[in-house]
Order: structure tokens, then C-alpha cells, then sequence
């Protein structure tokens, strides 16, 4: 029924539009809420829209009840500054005492509630229209998303919840709207996925990536992927919603839901926090720009990692005014080099030393380390270089100095009379492999006194806080200027030992008498198939040392090991690899080839119902080779490192509880996560091996991913 003329308005001083891009026709600068006086039940609403260009003074809402007796009628008035706030004058009375009570005792502006530096009014009322958002208003979710944008973030791995509305509309909106300069949105249904997916794009790129995910909950469904960030050096961004804070609708965004009560904790962003280079809860819009390039200048600083960004509902739907950043101004902090000295001392002790060596972890993170590191080993002919953390290419295989990939343990480390560890976190093992006394031991790393470990030291006699690529750069240019002496027999020493070396791998790469292989066997294949300019994206464990011999990276980039101890990240990781290097190539499957190695047992950490339902939703192809030894092989080498003739030592891996009998069908499960869409096989003979892989590789390369479930035997 048509709704009656509304009320006489009060005249107040100009007003700003509450709602930001809506034109207003109207010139003046008024605003009024009134509800009919129908009979009907409920309340109807008029809205008046006032003038963008009005500046300063006061808005008001009044709005009236219907006839019935004794309903109540509010009037609120809020001033135009207030985010969703205002205060309700409740007067009890029926409609035809409306007008006369209105006209008789009009409230002033001075006596309206206010609150400074929000942006728009609202009702008390949780039935109001007046919290209903504008489709067009600019929110600090809005702003967030772009800052993300304006940052360099061009994907969001999203996983949402009761927390979002705001979020949802300002996705809605950008997607529309900005399409090719808004990040864009993947959904992710595990949030342990949607880290390791942010980990991967960033560790090929470098450029951190956003995951949002619902309040205390899904921060913790984040699981072991914030260590494996914030171990492997990762920039991520994390975002999550906090439960309302208030209750009663006196902001937009105030609770509506029962789970509001139960997912309230004190300190939300405390779950994170020790894992993060930095935590935030957000508590206004108008500064939510200046928040998220903070956190990113800590997430890109090094050593890069995790940071974590919280807001509640009513923040995140403030309206702001539209505003930007001069990103030049929000770089990382950058690093220096040695001391001039110091260069002098530690080129002099690499130049004097019978065995000098060089071990490292995340130099290859920078894709220049590796090639100045070869100019390094060039210019000391006797030196050698180990990686023991496998996380990065740090130097490649084909190089005669190259000693391969060990985690801290390596009969070179026992000889080295000089040792000079770059950006490396455990470059021994103190128990198992300690360096001799005198070895002379020079720390080079972002982070040298690791300030998230409680416990760690290595016996140097200097370290450094320095950029990695830029002091191997300095001794390059020191030993240019002072050549080594040429030493007779040292250069083609270390040539034969690498021979000898490569020969070793190839002999226990064999297959197995009775048509079997091991692990060995199978990558030494996969090096051969795979295109040469093959990602892999490994989570071998155990397996790891065999898998990095037989592909012998030698590409900066191409080798990407997971970060950290927490076991699932190479099934999301992967998948943001291959995101990465399609969106930097231009386009979908324009990039690298990208392989996943991954253990049966860490397979199944990965969450593989998430990983290729994600695969076959936004085309991202990529062939997964299980590493299927029927169990988990690393708690039987912890045990046996502890109490190698414990009863543990002598007992099945039924026995203690780390056999995978029977087992599963991997292929089979990561082809109903696909809707069927996947290439799938098995195989556990050498002669079969090549066949399979080359129709799996083909897979990938149409756009379909591929699981191939290799049976493999253990220790080689």
C-alpha cells in the first residue's frame, strides 16, 4: 500500500553523505528515517539521501511505529561521523500522538550521541534498514583489498565464514568493478591448503600472497603451515575475522548469529603470534592501509615469514573515504654486507685452507646466490659447498665442488678446517656430526642469532648480520682483485671426487633384482622424462636425500623443498607453484612444468580432498609421484637414533603403529576430489616405470593433473 507523506523535517547544519559514491539529487542537506503509520505490521522506512558534497554538522533518523496500541517508537539521531552508532530514545505512544510530540519537543543536535572519526549512521535497532549496507559504499574491507592490490598481492586463498559479510560484498564488488586490479579470489576447503598455496606462489616468486580464513577456528585449521612459513622463510599474509563485539545492533555488524558467543576468545591473534614476523588486530578503517603494508614490509623483510591481520565485523564494515598510499614508501628493509675487514679475514682463511667449505640452506631463495656462489668456488679451487636444508637450489649438481644435499650431517663438516655457513639454520648436528675443534667457522645470515629458536648457537669465531648474495659478492670481488694462487692437483681433485660421486648415485640407482625400484631409480627416471626445466615441489622426508641426488638440480628456482617439520605442505605448495608460474608467464599452463614428490604418508597430510578438487576448479595442473613404502619411515629413524637396541628397534612397523596396511588408493582418492577428472596409475616394476610416466607427463601438459602411485623400496 502506498506509504503516507513523511513527517516535517528538522533543519540542521550540512551534512556530509553517510554513504560514499551515491549521487544525491537533492541540494539540501538534510536527512530523515521515518517509518509509516500504516496499520501493517512492522515498520516502513523512507530514506532521504543528502548531498555528497556536504561537509561537517549532523544527520538524523527518526523513525515512527505502527498504530497498534502501545507500540514503541523510536528516534535516534547519529551524527554523520559515527560508524553504525547511535543512541534510541524510546518513547512509548501511539501513532496519533506522533506529529505533536515531535513538533512539541524536537531533540537537538547537541543532545544526539556522536562518536568521531566513523563514517556513517545507523538505528539501535537490529530490524532496521538503517544498518543495511549501501551497495556502493567504500568499507575498510573495501580498502583492505586494495591495499592488497596496490601492494603487489594478486591472489587471495580464501576459506570464509560468519565474519566475512563485509568481505564478501567487497569481493563482489571488486570483482566487478576493478576485475583485472583486484586480487584474485581462490577458494580454498581446508585452510592448511590455502597457506601452503600462499607459501608456494611466494617461495618461486618472492611476492607474498593473501590467505583469509574465519576467525579462532580457522586460524588454527591453519595448522602446521604457519610453522612450514615461518621455518622456510615465506611471506605470507594472513587475515582473519573476529567474532562481533558488540550485541545488542548498535553497530553494523553486531552479532546474529549463535557461533558469534562461542568463537569470541581474548586474544585470537595469540595463536599466531609466535610463529609471525609480526600480528595485528585492525581497529579502524581509517588506517587499514598503513596496517596491511605494515604487516607486508615484515613478511618481506629478512628473514621473510608469516604475518597475521585480524579485525571484527563492525570494523571491517566501516565506511571510510577512499584514499591511497605512495607504495615506494612501504619497501623491506634491506640488509648491508660484511665489514670491509671482515671480507679480508674470511677470504684470507678460504684462500689458506686445505678444506674449506661452504654450507647453506636458503641462500638459493634469491635466485642470484646460486650463480655467485659457483664465480666463489671458481675462484677457491679446493673449496666444496653443502646444502643442509634443502629448502632451495642453492648450488647446482653439475658443479665439481657440488657435495649434495644433507640435513647436517656430512663427513665433509668432520674435515673442513675452515667453514663459512650462509643463511643456513642447522648446518650441523652437534651429536651426530660436530666440526673438528680448531675448524676455524665464519656465520654469514639474516639471522644469525635465530630469534625463534630458544636454543641455538654454533662455535663462530665471527658472524654477521648481512644480505647473503651481497657477501659472496664481496669476496667475488675480493678474490678478483687477489687471485688465489694456482695450486697444483687441487682443482682436479675435487673433478675426480665429484666424478666419483655422480658414479656412486648412478650404481645404487639400479633397479632391484627382482624388478623393483627404490626411490633413487625412480627420480633418476623422472629427471629424464620430466622436461628440463621442470619445478619440483618435494616432501620426501626421509627420501629426501635420494630424491635431490638422482634430479641433481642445477636451475636457481627449480628445486623447492618444503620449509619446515610440518608434513602436508607439498600438496597446496605445489599447486601455488604452478599458479605462480602461469601468472607470471601470462596466462593459464604457460608456465613450468611443475612435479610434486611427496611420502604416502605425508600424501595424506596434505589433504588431497581439498588439493585436487582446487586442481581441476582453477586448471592448475600439476603430477604428483607418491612415494608408497606402505608407512611412515622418519619415527623408525628417530627411534633408532635414540635406542638403536631398544625393543622399538626389533619390533614391526605394525607394532609400533606406522605402517599403512592396507594401503590406500591414493590415485583413487585424489580422482574423486576431481569429479573423475584425473590421470591415475600405479606401478612397482622399472620395466613398466618410463611408460607410465611419459603418459602421465602428457596428462599435465593438456591441463589435466596426474597422481602416480609408485611402489618403492626402502633405503635407496
Amino acid at each position: 500500500m502506498p506509504l503516507p507523506a513523511p513527517p516535517p523535517l528538522l533543519s540542521f547544519p550540512p551534512c556530509r553523505a553517510a554513504r560514499m559514491g551515491r549521487a544525491a539529487s537533492a541540494t539540501s542537506a538534510r536527512r530523515w528515517l521515518a517509518t509509516s503509520g500504516s496499520t501493517l505490521p512492522g515498520a516502513r522506512l523512507h530514506r532521504a539521501r543528502s548531498s555528497p558534497s556536504c561537509r561537517g554538522g549532523q544527520s538524523f533518523a527518526v523513525a515512527a511505529t505502527t498504530t497498534v496500541p502501545g507500540a514503541a517508537r523510536f528516534i535516534a539521531y547519529t551524527s554523520s561521523n559515527t560508524n553504525n552508532l547511535g543512541t534510541s530514545k524510546k518513547i512509548t505512544s501511539n501513532a496519533k500522538s506522533t506529529s505533536a510530540n515531535f513538533a512539541a519537543k524536537p531533540i537537538l543536535p547537541s543532545q544526539a550521541f556522536s562518536t568521531a572519526n566513523q563514517t556513517r549512521a545507523a538505528s539501535t535497532s537490529t530490524n532496521s534498514s538503517s544498518n543495511f549496507p549501501d551497495p556502493n559504499m567504500y568499507t575498510t574491507s573495501f580498502a583492505f583489498f586494495e591495499a592488497l592490490w596496490e601492494a603487489g598481492v594478486t591472489h587471495c586463498f580464501v576459506n570464509l565464514g560468519s565474519d566475512h559479510p563485509s568481505i564478501i560484498e567487497a569481493m563482489v564488488q571488486g570483482q566487478r568493478e576493478k576485475k583485472d586490479k583486484f586480487p584474485k579470489m581462490i577458494t580454498c576447503p581446508n585452510e592448511m591448503v590455502a597457506m601452503s598455496m600462499a607459501d608456494g606462489y611466494a617461495r618461486l616468486t618472492g611476492k607474498p600472497q593473501c590467505v583469509i580464513v574465519h576467525v579462532d577456528v580457522g586460524t588454527q585449521g591453519l595448522g602446521a603451515a604457519v610453522h612450514n612459513s615461518s621455518t622456510g622463510r615465506a611471506p605470507v599474509l594472513v587475515f582473519a575475522g573476529i567474532s562481533p563485539f558488540t550485541i545488542e545492533g548498535e553497530m553494523r555488524g553486531s552479532r546474529t548469529e549463535y557461533i558469534h558467543w562461542i568463537q569470541d576468545v581474548p586474544d585470537q591473534k595469540a595463536i599466531l603470534a609466535q610463529y609471525c614476523r609480526y600480528s595485528a588486530e585492525l581497529k579502524t578503517g581509517r588506517n587499514v592501509k598503513q596496517m596491511v603494508n605494515r604487516a607486508l614490509t615484515f613478511a618481506k623483510s629478512q628473514p621473510a615469514g608469516p604475518v597475521y591481520l585480524c579485525g571484527a565485523r563492525e570494523v571491517m564494515e566501516e565506511e571510510i573515504k577512499p584514499y591511497h598510499l605512495k607504495q615506494d614508501e612501504w619497501k623491506p628493509v634491506q640488509l648491508g654486507g660484511l665489514p670491509p675487514d671482515s671480507v679480508q679475514d674470511i677470504a684470507t682463511a678460504l684462500a689458506g685452507a686445505k678444506e674449506p667449505l661452504l654450507i647453506t640452506g636458503y641462500g638459493g631463495r634469491n635466485h642470484g646466490f646460486a650463480p655467485s656462489v659457483v664465480e666463489l668456488a671458481n675462484a677457491v679451487p679446493n673449496l666444496r659447498v653443502l646444502d643442509t636444508g634443502g629448502s632451495d637450489m642453492c648450488f647446482p649438481a653439475d658443479h665439481p665442488a657440488w657435495l649434495g644435499l644433507r640435513f647436517g650431517s656430512h663427513d665433509a663438516i668432520r674435515t673442513a678446517d675452515v667453514i663459512v655457513v650462509v643463511d643456513c639454520d642447522v648446518p650441523w648436528i652437534n651429536t651426530q656430526c660436530p666440526p673438528k675443534e680448531d675448524a676455524r667457522v665464519f656465520h654469514i645470515d639474516c639471522d644469525p642469532l635465530k630469534k625463534m629458536m630458544p636454543v641455538f648457537y654454533i662455535a663462530a669465531e665471527q658472524r654477521f648480520q648481512a644480505d647473503s648474495l651481497l657477501s659472496v659478492q664481496q669476496l667475488n670481488e675480493h678474490f678478483k682483485a687477489n687471485p688465489v694462487p694456482a695450486a697444483s692437483g687441487k682443482d682436479s681433485a675435487r673433478v675426480e671426487a665429484h666424478k666419483a660421486l655422480l658414479a656412486k648415485i648412478d650404481k645404487a640407482a639400479e633397479p632391484q633384482a627382482d624388478g623393483g625400484f627404490g626411490v633413487g631409480h625412480l627420480t633418476k627416471k623422472l629427471r629424464e622424462t620430466c622436461p628440463s626445466d621442470t619445478i619440483w615441489a618435494i616432501e620426501a622426508v626421509t627420501s629426501t636425500g635420494f630424491v635431490h641426488e638422482n634430479l641433481q638440480p642445477t636451475q636457481p628456482g627449480h628445486w623447492i623443498n618444503c620449509g619446515g617439520g610440518g608434513l602436508g605442505w607439498s600438496g597446496g605448495g605445489a599447486l601455488g607453484i604452478k599458479l605462480a608460474t602461469d601468472y607470471e608467464a601470462g596466462g593459464k599452463n604457460k608456465g613450468k612444468f611443475v612435479c610434486q614428490i611427496v611420502g604416502d604418508g605425508t600424501f595424506l597430510f596434505a589433504v588431497p580432498g581439498s588439493v585436487y578438487w582446487i586442481s581441476k576448479r582453477y586448471n592448475i595442473p600439476v603430477l604428483t609421484i607418491v612415494l608408497n613404502n606402505k608407512g611412515w619411515n622418519a619415527p623408525r629413524r628417530s627411534l633408532l637414533l635414540v635406542h638403536p637396541d631398544g625393543l622399538g628397534s626389533q619390533a614391526s612397523n605394525e607394532e609400533i603403529n606406522i605402517e599403512f596396511s592396507p594401503s590406500p588408493d591414493y590415485g583413487g582418492i585424489a580422482k574423486a576430489a576431481a569429479a573423475g577428472d584425473l590421470f591415475t596409475a600405479r606401478v612397482d616394476q622399472s620395466a613398466e616405470l618410463e611408460e607410465v610416466l611419459k603418459k602421465a607427463i602428457a596428462s599435465v601438459q593438456s591441463g589435466t593433473s596426474a597422481v602416480v602411485d609408485c611402489k618403492v623400496a626402502m633405503g635407496c
